[in-house]
């Protein structure tokens, strides 16, 4: 079987826009102002339904975020991804969960729903363009449960294993810090 130069451009071209949106989510995850812009053009517009506008007006409304929510996790499902010359668009499902302090207590919430992005490729590079988002579910869990304390009945050995939005053992791990 013979691989055409097409197809394996194609696959290139697919695995760079997956890469962009993997690492956009861990931007916004660790409030990571650098990885957030690295994903977007700079003429980028948003659209999430409760926030639209520019890149730049996007960017300073996830960075810092609110200080309420404690801590987002985005988990990334199947992106399906369509090329038309310097223009793909991708649809990404994703489930992600919030804490939010809400002043009494802390609440988990949890909510699915799908990104649609249009990538453009501009010398060489794949970026988003626009993404807009669709939400197909949200559930409210009700008071958190305070996991700081341990996990499955067992107390945790350290501070490092809680995650937090900024300045948790990810950033050691990798060597990096945030750029907010």
């Amino acid at each position: 079987m013979s691989v055409e130069p097409e197809e394996l451009r194609a696959l290139l071209d697919k695995a760079s826009i997956r890469e962009q949106i993997v690492r956009l989510a861990r931007g916004e995850d660790r409030r990571d102002a650098a990885a957030i812009a690295a994903s977007f053009w700079p003429d980028a517009s948003t659209d999430f339904g409760i926030f639209a506008g520019s890149f730049d007006d996007y960017l300073n409304w996830v960075v810092p975020g609110s200080p309420a929510v404690i801590l987002t996790q985005h988990l990334l499902g199947q992106t399906l991804i369509e090329l038309n010359g310097e223009i793909g668009l991708a649809e990404t499902y994703v489930d992600a969960y919030h804490r939010v302090d809400m002043g009494a207590d802390e609440r988990d919430i949890a909510l699915g729903g799908r990104y649609l992005d249009r990538f453009e490729r501009r010398d060489g590079r794949w970026r988003i363009a626009k993404r807009t988002m669709l939400y197909d579910w949200v559930r409210e869990g009700g008071v958190a449960a305070d996991w700081s304390q341990g996990v499955l009945g067992a107390e945790l050995s350290g501070r490092r294993y809680i995650g937090r939005t900024s300045g948790d053992h990810s950033t050691v791990f990798f060597g990096t810090k945030n750029s907010s």
